[in-house]
């Protein structure tokens, strides 16, 4: 039987980006005792851990600082989904994104930014000064939505999130 240690970084390597409460979630341990372990790992050299927009993600040391940062933001599910619409049609109006996600204009904005300064999109200014977003990397960030699947907790995060969005966009 593996270790707690062993199953902490199996965990993370079979789910790259996984966050802390995530993580300590899915293996049902306490909190201290993830921390423990994470800790060792991390100075270890075995995983890494990463700071990003507000939550740290684990990854195994086989991702480069963009796959992570790209990894991190496919957690999240309107960050995703806004990846999938930039991977299948290509650059698009930002507009047009808060259209087809369904979502506030602030959403998008905040999300776009958010990609942009991880270096995953880019923003451009198009006819009429529309800002226009394109994925820096298509096939690699196809390729590393395929190696992330959210969990719950991202899920429900990211729903809570819009929910609040969705509360004071109603109000304004």
């Amino acid at each position: 039987m593996p270790t707690v240690r062993e199953r902490v970084y199996e965990h993370v390597e079979a789910n790259p980006g996984v966050h802390f409460t995530a993580l300590k979630d899915e293996l049902d341990i306490a909190t201290g005792q993830a921390q423990y372990h994470l800790r060792k790992l991390d100075r270890a050299g075995d995983i890494v851990a990463d700071e990003i927009r507000g939550q740290t993600h684990y990854f195994d040391r086989s991702y480069d600082p963009w796959e992570r940062r790209t990894m991190a933001f496919a957690r999240r599910e309107t960050a995703r989904a806004l990846l999938a619409h930039l991977i299948e049609d290509g650059p698009l109006a930002a507009a047009e994104l808060t259209d087809r996600l369904d979502v506030s204009r602030s959403t998008v904005a905040w999300h776009v930014s958010s990609l942009a300064d991880a270096g995953v999109v880019e923003k451009s200014y198009g006819d009429r000064g529309r800002v226009v977003v394109e994925l820096v990397r298509p096939e690699e960030t196809r390729r590393l939505l395929g190696e992330v699947t959210p969990s719950l907790a991202d899920r429900l995060v990211d729903r809570f999130t819009r929910l609040i969005d969705g509360g004071l966009a109603d109000s304004s």
